[in-house]
This record gives structure tokens, sequence and C-alpha cells, in this order.
């Protein structure tokens, strides 16, 4: 049985920021390789959201019908949505999964919700930025010591990225879920960031 992945949109979500991974976890990560998970959506109700880019989604789940059982969240950035107050309401289902040593994925300022809450004190971790993920994410971020660099960064079930690492945070959240063998996972993403052909293995 496939596992979900919980993908977590809220209004004014940034489109291109999830579609990659989306694709790869629910047609293979190279298409016809063998699909272990199922891409869901989960917002703060089921009332449709619309993304930046105009699309109007219906949202699978809400916060109070968050599946129990699901393999993971990946938290999509986009326009100051994760600054708001009703973001704070999935601070419990994050905590959940962290000790659940489950998948979470914050990407653009998703991630910076993460530093805000204390979620990348004591694990490797990126953002937009270290000065602009210190300005907002404020007193309870002390992680600046684990901050790199580099457009997306794993450290176990942990993953973060900047908003234009679309590709390089799909190929990590891959790896953390063992999707496939690595060189595939690879493959993968040279074809999304280069164009080249897949080999057809």
């Amino acid at each position: 049985m496939k596992k979900e992945i919980i993908f977590v949109l809220l209004n004014r979500f940034a489109d291109w920021e999830a579609a990659h991974t989306a694709v790869c976890l629910n047609t293979g990560v190279i298409p016809g390789r063998p699909v272990k998970y199922i891409a869901k959506t989960l917002s703060l109700t089921k009332e449709p959201i619309i993304s930046i880019g105009g699309f109007r989604l219906l949202p699978d789940y809400d916060i109070h019908t968050f599946p129990e059982d699901c393999a993971g969240l990946v938290l999509v950035g986009g326009d100051n949505n994760w600054f708001s107050p009703e973001a704070e309401s999935l601070v419990p289902l994050v905590e959940k999964m962290i000790r659940e040593n489950k998948l979470v994925a914050g990407i653009c300022n998703a991630s910076v919700f993460l530093g805000k809450h204390g979620f990348l004190n004591h694990v490797k971790h990126t953002s937009n930025a270290l000065e602009y993920l210190k300005n907002i994410a404020g007193e309870k971020y002390t992680g600046d010591a684990h901050y790199i660099e580099k457009p997306a960064v794993r450290d176990g079930n942990i993953v973060t990225a900047n908003g234009t690492a679309q590709l390089e945070f799909c190929r990590e959240i891959l790896y953390a879920l063992d999707t496939d063998e690595p060189e595939i996972i690879e493959e993968s993403y040279s074809f999304y960031k280069n164009g080249f052909l897949f080999s057809g293995k």
C-alpha cells in the first residue's frame, strides 16, 4: 500500500515549489519506476485555496482530518502565508512528525516557519539567506551555527531549501524517503535540471 506524503499548502502558495516532488512521488522517480508514495494536500480548512500562479485547489485534508499514519510533511512556501497567525495552528502537526522521526520538509518561507519555532536549532539546514532567516524567525531561532549556504540541505528526515531550489528540494526529499536507487534519483534530477533524456532503466 502506498504511503501518503502530505503537501501543506496555504493561500498564495508557490506552485513550482511542490510540482516536481509531487510528480516524482506519484509516478515514480522516473516514470515507470516503482511507486511507494502518493502526494496528498492539506490546508487550514477544506475551503479552496489559490496559488500564486492562480490555480484553484481543493485540499484533501484540513488540520482536523490530518491522517495519523502519513509518512511525511512537505511545507510549501509562498507570499508570507507562513507568517500569518493562522499558520501557527500547524505547529503541533510538525512537532508530531518530528517526534515520530518522519519527513518534515520546508522550502522558502516554510523553512523560515520551521526556524521560527525552533525546529532547525539542532540540525543542518538552509533557507532564503541566513540574515533573512534570523531577522524573521526571531529569538527562537538559535541554529545559525548549523546553517549551510546551499540550495537544499538534508539532515536525517529534515529537508530545507531556498525558494529557487525546487529541484534540489525534490532530490533531497527523494533521498530522505528512500524512493529509489541513488543513481535513479540523480538521473531524475539531471533530467529536470538539464533536459537530458532518461536512460530507460
